[in-house]
């Protein structure tokens, strides 16, 4: 099974439970979702033009559109070949559930490593049992998809970006639609602003949320 990848890198992970885990980052190419304060723009397209050996894409340096075609053993490869440490993978996007990605935590979790998916929930979550599911619902936004019930009732955590107080309501809707009790939710501060991390606060103390910060953005790692 070929899979679109953007990029693949070792880093701490930033946000929500794994905050501060080192892990490895898969990133695939693709999301139609069509957030507007998305910060990773260059993985939303499949364009042929952009396609690349991965041998460019395993030396970039810098963020860009450009994507290449690996197979999961070819992925493990990398791995080896990179001499990455740790033992906990990332698979985020772009939009990875646009993936059938089983076959990909079947065989990191076979060799040793936790999987961890990142996900907007408008896709069906294919994945292992064991895998650890990170949804960020994404309501309303330019691509007209849905945030799925089985997604949000798949997550191990939902991790909620937000800027305004409409966008608590809207988290606080979907949770009651989906009669959604005794998961971990996170709130995320869309930008490093004062008045985002300001509503954010408020609202964990209110609702009894957890707070998750970006702190890659914070200490400048990828």
């Amino acid at each position: 099974m070929n899979y679109k990848i953007n990029e693949i890198f070792e880093t701490l992970q930033g946000e929500g439970t794994f905050t501060g885990q080192p892990s490895i980052f898969i990133r695939m190419q693709g999301c139609p979702v069509g957030c507007s304060w998305c910060d990773t723009k260059h993985t939303w397209d499949i364009l042929p033009i952009q396609e690349s050996d991965k041998e460019n894409i395993l030396a970039k340096k810098t963020e860009d559109d450009r994507w290449g075609n690996f197979t999961i053993e070819q992925l493990m490869s990398v791995f080896l070949a990179k001499g990455y440490q740790a033992k906990h993978v990332v698979i985020t996007g772009g939009e990875p559930c646009m993936y059938d990605l089983s076959p990909l935590c079947s065989e990191l979790e076979n060799n040793g490593y936790s999987c961890q998916v990142e996900t907007s929930g408008t896709f069906e979550v294919k994945v292992t049992d064991n895998c650890w599911v990170t949804v960020s619902p994404k309501i309303n936004m330019k691509g007209g998809f849905k945030v799925l019930k089985s997604a949000v009732l798949r997550a191990n955590e939902i991790k909620f970006p937000v800027a305004t107080e409409q966008h608590i309501d809207d988290l606080k809707r979907l949770l009651g639609e989906h009669d959604i009790v005794n998961k971990q939710v996170y709130i995320q501060p869309i930008s490093q602003k004062e008045r985002a991390t300001a509503l954010a606060i408020k609202s964990c103390i209110a609702n009894n949320w957890r707070l998750s910060v970006q702190v890659h953005k914070y200490i400048g790692i990828e």
